[in-house]
């Protein structure tokens, strides 16, 4: 692991990230020479969303890492297995595996349909514990292995356990699968963090679930996000695990200060921008 560019042939096994925070933490490791695997479900191009696993792989690639762009449904035990065979056999290793794919519907209680209950709570949770799951017995043999969440700190007050019990469930259900394998994995040396940021990002789940252009202005670009990630993915796994981090600490952690250049629309002012929820 050279101190330039500490990912460097380095193994990150991601679920989603076509578009958004997922690719950007991908482009961000990329730098670096890391090889990326994506597992993700748009094999075609989506009505309303730019991006396809096979877009995402080629900009990987034009950012100076490996892809290796996997079509499939983390919900799926089959998929997950072959992602897990594929990438070991592209490239030999696995290193992090970053917990990215998330479904959201904000809809109160009353008016969640039960599908899109289940569809939140088997992609949030039960993707995450599947995916970490099987990747666990590989990444026992990596140098520094991490595993990284992309959901918020336990916050149950009830402003947050009431405004969108569904999603709250689900999105915490990611956070107690991932504290659960720090505990269980420590001896084994594999870390495993979450990372949820201060405020809104300027992603699609954004743009049609939480507020549209205005919202959209009031955020930070998902870079922020990516390089709190590389952050955490560097950090010696047996010292750094079993945390809820937040993206501007880990930033300030290691020496960033001025936010300025992360917002969305540049110049707004960090009083300006929205906070994120569960926060």
């Amino acid at each position: 692991m050279t101190h330039e560019k500490p990912l460097a042939g380095h193994t990150i096994l991601m679920s989603g990230g076509s578009r958004g925070i997922g690719l950007a933490i991908a482009l961000r490791a990329a730098r670096d020479g890391a090889n990326i695997a994506i597992l993700a479900k748009t094999d075609t191009p989506h009505p309303k969303l730019e991006g396809t696993v096979h877009t995402a792989a080629k900009a990987i690639e034009d950012a100076g890492g490996h892809a290796l762009p996997l079509v499939g449904d983390v919900r799926n035990e089959d998929d997950i297995t072959e992602a897990i065979m594929k990438t070991q056999g592209e490239f030999g290793r696995i290193d992090a595996v970053v917990n990215n794919a998330s479904a959201i519907d904000l809809s109160r209680t009353l008016e969640l349909s039960p599908k899109k209950y289940d569809l939140m709570q088997d992609v949030n949770v039960r993707g995450t514990f599947l995916l970490s799951r099987a990747a666990v017995p590989i990444l026992k043999d990596a140098p520094n292995p991490h595993i990284l969440s992309l959901s918020p700190p336990l916050n149950i007050t009830p402003r947050w356990l009431g405004s969108h019990t569904g999603y709250t469930l689900a999105k915490y259900g990611m956070t107690m699968a991932t504290l659960g394998i720090s505990a269980e994995f420590a001896s084994d040396g594999i870390a495993a963090n979450t990372l949820w940021p201060r405020t809104t990002i300027a992603t699609a789940a954004v743009q049609f679930s939480l507020g549209g252009d205005r919202m959209m202005r009031a955020s930070r670009t998902p870079e922020i996000y990516a390089d709190a990630a590389y952050q955490v993915l560097i950090q010696p796994s047996r010292e750094y695990t079993g945390q809820t981090l937040i993206v501007e600490d880990v930033l300030e952690a290691s020496g960033v200060t001025d936010f300025s250049g992360y917002a969305a629309v540049p110049g707004t002012p960090d009083e300006e921008l929205f906070p994120d929820i569960f926060l």
